[in-house]
């Protein structure tokens, strides 16, 4: 008795499923991967080229390079803000404060600020520079 032997099959492992579930994999994590880095905003805020004077008849908080707040040129504190606007806008028929500041103050005291204006009851809360605001 002789023993044949046959010609061996070659074994092939098909690799093409792998490969397409490799990639269908990867396209599921770039889409559903939020590439956010920081969730601060940079404000950069640009200097008044042009100057107009704005209207006087807005109630003006100013904000100097250290942080300190003035409301009608005395110094307040952050936390009165909100009910010493919410005083002065009574007896307006335009309710609308202007804030003005410095190119380096700190954009979370800017925020701060309006967002306190804004709950005192201020329909238009805007902000300028004091170049374009005028000193007053």
């Amino acid at each position: 008795m002789k023993r044949r032997f046959r010609a061996s099959t070659e074994a092939n492992v098909d690799l093409t499923p792998m490969i397409d579930m490799t990639f269908i994999l990867l396209i599921f994590f770039m889409v559903s991967t939020t590439f956010v880095k920081d969730m601060k905003v940079d404000i950069n805020r640009p200097g008044a080229q042009s100057q107009s004077v704005a209207s006087t008849k807005a109630v003006r908080i100013y904000i100097d390079k250290q942080g300190e707040t003035y409301l009608d040129g005395e110094p307040i504190r952050s936390w009165v803000i909100q009910s010493r606007v919410r005083d002065l806008l009574k007896g307006m028929t335009q309710k609308s404060v202007l804030v003005v500041t410095d190119a380096d103050v700190p954009s979370q005291k800017l925020i701060d600020v309006v967002d306190a204006a804004r709950l005192a009851g201020a329909e238009d809360v805007g902000v300028a520079t004091v170049a374009e605001a005028g000193e007053g």
